[in-house]
């Protein structure tokens, strides 16, 4: 039986949400999106969260920046270390101060304005060995030395290649945090960056196509409960048989906005 280890989370909530732009694949301003719905699907995870034993933490909404609803991609917290964020969309640019003045107001010790883009936790996973790093679409390279100098940890590159994936939260999700557990889909990535996940992680949960193509590995586990889209239905018996507790939460609005469960959660590692 898999342990659960209490979190605590940073949520927006989805106040400005909408899809009046488009800088990636999956968004269309001509699907509206229904706000009160939007709503509705965020308080159920934040609740589900809180039902689970986390905390939740919550980020005042700002107008004009539809996109904050996506807490993760604000910043990188590690060992009670904060990495800021610098967007690559300028349509994004103001939350990045936002979410900094959120940490120095709450007196996190060192946080740190980055001078590369990176895209916080939408292309930063932390594992127990590694910090893995996305690259290809939004984040810098750069970013990753930026990001293994501030956090003294390893970081492992791996560059993404198909549009729809284009942070690592969208194509690789950390099962387990102790124990180096990952799940990804293969089709995301560069053959290099195969090989590298095929070597680290021998044993990864591998995604279909199918779950994929429904943000399924835009997940959160707390190394027990693996909250995921309702519509990734291919990856809940794999995740059974190693264990875990899948958990079905429907994200339809935000998937508008090629958004799930991960994109709305941004971890405050202690």
């Amino acid at each position: 039986m898999r342990t659960a280890t209490p979190r605590r989370y940073l949520m927006c909530p989805p106040a400005h949400f909408r899809v009046t732009y488009s800088i990636n694949p999956w968004m269309d301003p001509r699907k509206p999106v229904d706000p009160a719905l939007a709503l509705f699907q965020w308080e159920d995870l934040r609740d589900r969260y809180r039902g689970l034993g986390h905390t939740v933490e919550v980020l005042d909404a700002l107008p004009d920046l539809p996109d904050m609803v996506f807490a993760a991609n604000g910043a990188t917290v590690v060992d009670g270390r904060v990495l800021g964020a610098r967007f690559a969309n300028p349509e994004r640019t103001a939350e990045a101060p936002a979410h900094l003045a959120w940490f120095r107001a709450r007196g996190y010790p060192d946080v740190r304005e980055p001078d590369h883009v990176n895209e916080g936790e939408g292309d930063f996973a932390v594992t127990s060995s590694w910090l893995l790093a996305g690259q290809g679409f939004r984040s810098s390279p750069l970013a990753h030395d930026e990001a293994q100098e501030f956090f003294r940890r390893p970081v492992i590159s791996l560059e993404l290649t198909d549009p729809r994936y284009y942070h690592l939260d969208t194509a690789l999700a950390v099962l387990d945090d102790t124990a180096d557990e990952i799940m990804y889909y293969p089709g995301a990535f560069t053959p290099g960056s195969r090989a590298v996940l095929e070597r680290l992680f021998p044993d990864a949960l591998l995604a279909t196509a199918a779950d994929a193509a429904v943000l399924g590995l835009n997940a959160v586990s707390d190394g027990r409960n693996v909250l995921l889209p309702r519509a990734a239905r291919g990856l809940r018996a794999p995740l059974r048989r190693r264990g875990f507790v899948p958990v079905a939460v429907d994200m339809s609005e935000f998937h508008k906005a090629g958004g799930s469960v991960k994109c709305c959660t941004l971890e405050l590692r202690p």
